[in-house]
């Protein structure tokens, strides 16, 4: 709920704020500096936009949380990392080595048609163009430290056994369909 309520919110708030301003600025002419207030919003969007994903890839086990990968989803795991073993591992490497604040990302480029791990900085800073993102873990100390206290990597191995597959499976099968 704090994460929720309080994080989350507070990239919303954020957000709406930023906007609020930009529009201000319109309707009076005023000058805003426009690099410091579009790193701005590119901040809070991000936060809101990943927590949204976060939100949405996690299931508790009695809902379908956990286990391994569904659907062509799986195959292409498979494929692409030689097992979903594999895959835990590098995917688990990335988040566990994010510097900082930031997520772990699994995301799928529309160009190559292939999936790939990545690492997402604060929440706005490394991002690829044209890859979709199919799962997030948020290793920002506030999603983890109530229960993990400085214990990333337990976070990390905890989160295996929520994760909505078929959720991710969905967006996988929404990503293949979009053209760039």
């Amino acid at each position: 709920m704090i994460h929720h309520q309080k994080h989350h919110q507070g990239y919303v708030n954020g957000t709406n704020a930023i906007l609020e301003r930009i529009e201000k600025s319109r309707k009076e002419g005023s000058n805003l500096d426009m690099k410091a207030i579009l790193k701005e919003l590119s901040f809070n969007i991000g936060g809101h936009v990943l927590h949204s994903l976060f939100w949405e890839n996690m299931a508790p086990v009695e809902k379908g949380g956990g286990g391994e990968p569904k659907g062509v989803l799986a195959n292409v795991i498979k494929l692409e990392f030689g097992s979903t073993k594999r895959f835990k591992q590098e995917f688990s490497q990335t988040a566990s080595t994010v510097e900082g604040s930031g997520w772990g990302a699994l995301a799928y480029c529309q160009q190559t048609k292939r999936l790939l791990v990545m690492q997402i900085e604060k929440h706005n800073v490394n991002l690829y163009p044209g890859f979709k993102i199919l799962l997030v873990l948020d290793v920002w100390e506030h999603a983890y430290y109530l229960d993990y206290q400085n214990e990333r990597s337990k976070f990390i191995d905890a989160f295996w056994n929520i994760i909505n597959w078929g959720e991710v499976d969905k967006r996988f099968t929404r990503a293949k369909k979009i053209l760039l």
